[in-house]
């Protein structure tokens, strides 16, 4: 039998499966003015007409630059400082405009609900919201405070899943090898490792990021992540928490990313985002957390002993 076909089949196949794996390396960010759900004031569109988009990124832009130095509005608010200030706009890194998908600038990150909105439960509005946010659950002990107050993870799910953005360091650099996909994440330095073609440990195993397991469907890099430790409570999210990205290269400076969040415990239904990540010169930068915090060791310097054991 003569196998010198089936080898140059076998090696034209695994050829073209080389040439069709999407190439996403780089440093990107993910800034926008668009929020994570639509403002009232856009209650029912879904998108802006350039005119629209661009007379709307003026008046936030024109809005944060009124709060600088003010001890208190809106981003200081958002950030979980309001009456002690914090945030010059110097320090922002929002984007200069909206998310623009298909030519279209979108009023919010999410595409599914139509509304824009978050699809939380009965039971997950009562639920107390991230942990790895700026929610706070208890000052008592050490453990108790926010997750990244303590650096553990960058506020607001910047560093995901879903990677969202927030008010600065949106900047992201990824790594592709035959086995793995490595996201670098600017906040906290994080460092996401996504396994190719792996299963999921047993649903003990618990990771601060989650375990990422990944493959590819043409010209997509799709990437499930499950086993996420009780502490991230993503938009107050149970150890049920389920995301699918997506990450596909539109162009030589764009990727389109794509999550869908589930958690039946939490929302009333799967719930999807899509937004652009956007090319960036780089490099990212070290993220140095607690540099220069001196609030945090007199924080911890006046707990009493027993907390401290804790």
């Amino acid at each position: 039998m003569n196998f010198k076909p089936l080898l140059i089949t076998a090696s034209l196949a695994l050829s073209l499966a080389a040439q069709t794996k999407p190439d996403l390396q780089g440093t990107w960010t993910n800034a926008t003015l668009t929020t994570l759900e639509r403002p009232a004031r856009f209650a029912g569109k879904a998108t802006l007409s350039a005119a629209e988009a661009a007379e709307d990124a003026k008046k936030d832009i024109e809005s944060a630059q009124a709060q600088d130095g003010a001890s208190d509005g809106p981003i200081i608010a958002a950030a979980g400082s309001s009456g002690t200030g914090g945030y010059n706009v110097l320090f922002l890194d929002r984007g200069s405009q909206l998310a623009k998908v298909d030519g279209q600038f979108r009023t919010s990150l999410i595409v599914d609900p139509p509304d824009g909105k978050v699809p939380m439960s009965g039971a997950g509005a009562r639920r107390p919201a991230g942990g790895a946010g700026m929610a706070r659950a208890s000052f008592d002990t050490i453990k108790g405070r926010p997750i990244s107050e303590r650096c553990l993870l960058g506020f607001g799910s910047t560093d995901g899943p879903p990677m969202l953005p927030v008010l600065y360091n949106n900047n992201y650099q990824i790594v592709q090898t035959p086995d793995t996909v490595m996201i670098l994440v600017e906040m906290v330095h994080d460092v996401r490792v996504v396994r190719l073609n792996g299963t999921h440990p047993p649903a003990d195993i618990k990771f601060w990021l989650g375990d990422s397991i990944g493959h590819y469907e043409g010209d997509t890099l799709v990437v499930d992540t499950t086993n996420f430790r009780p502490e991230v409570r993503f938009r107050g999210s149970s150890e049920n928490l389920h995301v699918v990205e997506r990450f596909k290269r539109i162009d030589a400076k764009t990727l389109l990313y794509r999550a869908t969040i589930d958690d039946p415990t939490v929302f009333s239904k799967a719930w999807t985002v899509e937004y652009p990540f956007n090319a960036s010169d780089g490099p990212v930068y070290e993220y140095a957390c607690h540099e220069g915090n001196y609030a945090m060791t007199d924080i911890l310097g006046g707990m009493h002993p027993d907390a401290v054991k804790k």
